[in-house]
C-alpha cells in the first residue's frame, strides 16, 4: 500500500531554479538569476516565510548546482517548509543515496520528499522500457533502504544483498516518493511504486481524466492507493489586466530560435510530457490561452512545465481548487522570477485555500523515538 494518507486539504509547494531556470524575460540570461547557492537559498526560504508547505529542488547535470549537496545545505537554513528533493535513478550506488537521504532527512528534522528522475544518465541513453525497468527497481530497493529493511534483490539492473542500514530517516521509514511520466511504462512504475504521480499543466478536464487512470490502475493492477499533483507555473496580480501583462511581458524578448535551444538542453526533450505540452501550446489561441486563465506561452522556452495559471487572486484560487475537484492533492507553483513571485503567491493566494504537507503514513514522536499511525 502507499506510504502517504491522502489529505483531506492540499500540499501546495514552490520551485527553487537549481537548474538555471529564473528569467525576468524568459530566454535572456540574467547572471544575478544564475542558479547559486545565494539565490536559491533566498527562494527557499521566501517560500518557507510565505508559508509554502513543500519546495521542488530540481536536479540537472549540464545545468546548474547539484540538487542533493543543495538539499542538505539548505535543510539547515529552513524552519518548517518540506524539501522535495529530486534524484536520478541509476546515477549514484543505491546504499550511499540511501545514506544521503537519510542524513539529509535528519538534518531537517523530518522534513525531506523525495521526487524520482527516470530520465537518461548524462553520457548514456537507454530506451523507455529497460530505462523504467530500471527506475522501477531503484525505487523498490531504495524504499526498503529507507525503511531499514534488508536487501536480497535480483533483478536485470539492481544486483544486492544488504544488512539493514544503522543511518535511518526520523520516522525510520522512507519518505514519499512523487514521481511523473506519461509514457505506459512510466504510469505503471508510477501506479506500483510512487505515492504522489506529478502531471503537468493541462486542462481541467484533461488532468482529471488522468487523475481517474491513475487510481485505476494503481488499484486495480497493485490493489494500492496513489495520490495526484500538479506542476504549473503562476502568474497572480491584482487585476486580471495586470496578470496578462505580466505574462506578455515574461516572453517579450522570447525569439523561437532561442526558445527552440532552451527546451533541447533538457535530457527530457523528446518525451511523452514535453510532447504533450507542444500539444497543448499548438491547440491555443493566438494569446496563448487555452482556456480560462490557463496560458501555454511558459512552454515556448521551456521542456518541462509549459503553461502558467495567469489572473487576479480570485480566479488563481477558483483555477486550483478546479483542479483539487478533479482529484488533484498536491500542487507544485512557480513563477517568474521565482522570488518575486513566490511572495506574490503566497500574499495573494495562500491564505485563500486551506493546506497542509503530505504525510507518511506514519510519523515518529521524536521526544520518546515511538512510532505512531498519522492522519
Amino acid at each position: 500500500m502507499s506510504h502517504v494518507t491522502r489529505p483531506d486539504v492540499p500540499e501546495i509547494s514552490w520551485f527553487s531554479a537549481l537548474c538555471d531556470d529564473d528569467y525576468e524575460f524568459l530566454g535572456v540570461p540574467d547572471a544575478s538569476l544564475a542558479a547559486s547557492w545565494p539565490h536559491c537559498r533566498d527562494i527557499v526560504q521566501a517560500a518557507d516565510r510565505g508559508g509554502f508547505d513543500n519546495v521542488l529542488l530540481p536536479s540537472g547535470y549540464q545545468l546548474g548546482i547539484d540538487s542533493t549537496a543543495f538539499a542538505a545545505a539548505i535543510s539547515t537554513h529552513t524552519d518548517d517548509i518540506n524539501l522535495l528533493l529530486a534524484v536520478r535513478m541509476g546515477e549514484m550506488w543505491l546504499p550511499q543515496l540511501a545514506r544521503q537521504l537519510a542524513s539529509i532527512d535528519q538534518f531537517s528534522n523530518g522534513r525531506l520528499t523525495i521526487n524520482i528522475i527516470s530520465s537518461d544518465i548524462p553520457g548514456e541513453a537507454l530506451d523507455s522500457a529497460p530505462r523504467y525497468q530500471r527506475t522501477r527497481e531503484w525505487m523498490q530497493v531504495l524504499r526498503k533502504l529507507l525503511d531499514r529493511e534488508s536487501i536480497d534483490f535480483h533483478g536485470e539492473y539492481v544486483n544486492l544483498e544488504l544488512d539493514p542500514p544503522r543511518v535511518g530517516t526520523t520516522t525510520g521509514t522512507c519518505p514519499p516518493f512523487y514521481f511523473g511520466g506519461f509514457s505506459p511504462a512510466a504510469k505503471d512504475v508510477a501506479a506500483a511504486e510512487a505515492d504522489v504521480f506529478l502531471t503537468w499543466p493541462d486542462t481541467v478536464a484533461s488532468v482529471g481524466d488522468t487523475v481517474t487512470e491513475m487510481n485505476a490502475l494503481a488499484r486495480e493492477r497493485y490493489d494500492r492507493d496513489i495520490l495526484c499533483g500538479l506542476r504549473a507555473h503562476v502568474i497572480v496580480r491584482e487585476t486580471e489586466a495586470e496578470a496578462r501583462a505580466a505574462a506578455e511581458r515574461l516572453v517579450s524578448k522570447l525569439d523561437a530560435d532561442t526558445g527552440d535551444a532552451i527546451r533541447n538542453k533538457s535530457l527530457d526533450a523528446a518525451s511523452v510530457g514535453v510532447s504533450r505540452q507542444a500539444e497543448l501550446r499548438e491547440s491555443a489561441a493566438d494569446d496563448g490561452f487555452v482556456e480560462d486563465n490557463l496560458w501555454t506561452g511558459v512552454g515556448r522556452a521551456r521542456s518541462g512545465a509549459g503553461a502558467a495559471i495567469v489572473g487576479d487572486p480570485d480566479q488563481v484560487v477558483a483555477k486550483l481548487r478546479a483542479y483539487q475537484e478533479a482529484g488533484v492533492s498536491a500542487f507544485i507553483l512557480s513563477g517568474y522570477t521565482h522570488q518575486a513571485e513566490c511572495d506574490l503567491v503566497a500574499e495573494h493566494v495562500l491564505p485563500a485555500i486551506e493546506h497542509a504537507p503530505i504525510r507518511p503514513r506514519f510519523t515518529s514522536d521524536l521526544s520518546t523515538g515511538q512510532t505512531t499511525g498519522s492522519a
